[in-house]
């Protein structure tokens, strides 16, 4: 991997271990709508970190599996973990907004621990990656 800004890529890594624990106190909370937020933000700033540290100076996409597509191009260690990406895309508004959801439920009635379950692990899948990619 080419080497771009370390410190940049370690202050967003640093974020993103930092919303993965958040998610999972919210998870002990059962507060299950912001644990799948949380695990997406944790994904979405993980593989950011990682395109900082290849070079990258300006990010916008908030879409994980957008940023993973773009980090295989630039990290061939990053495996394929589309469906996991995909997963924490569709949390990424639902879990936050009342109008985000099809029908009347909010989001702290929609979402279940099976769900904020998936997504944590989802979000851990995605951090190991990083993480082993920032080691090479």
């Amino acid at each position: 991997m080419a080497r771009g800004n370390r410190e940049e890529a370690a202050r967003w890594l640093g974020q993103a271990e930092c919303d993965l624990a958040a998610a999972q106190v919210s998870m002990q909370g059962a507060r299950y709508e912001w644990a799948c937020f949380q695990a997406q933000q944790a994904a979405e700033k993980a593989i950011k970190s990682l395109l900082y540290r290849a070079g990258y100076r300006k990010i916008l996409t908030h879409s994980v599996y957008e940023l993973l597509l773009e980090s295989r191009k630039r990290a061939d260690c990053m495996p394929c973990l589309e469906q996991e990406a995909k997963l924490l895309d569709n949390a990424y508004i639902t879990s936050r907004y009342p109008n985000g959801l099809a029908g009347s439920m909010i989001p702290s009635e929609y979402y279940t621990k099976e769900d904020a379950d998936r997504c944590l692990h989802s979000a851990g899948l995605i951090l190991d990656a990083v993480r082993r990619c920032m080691q090479k």
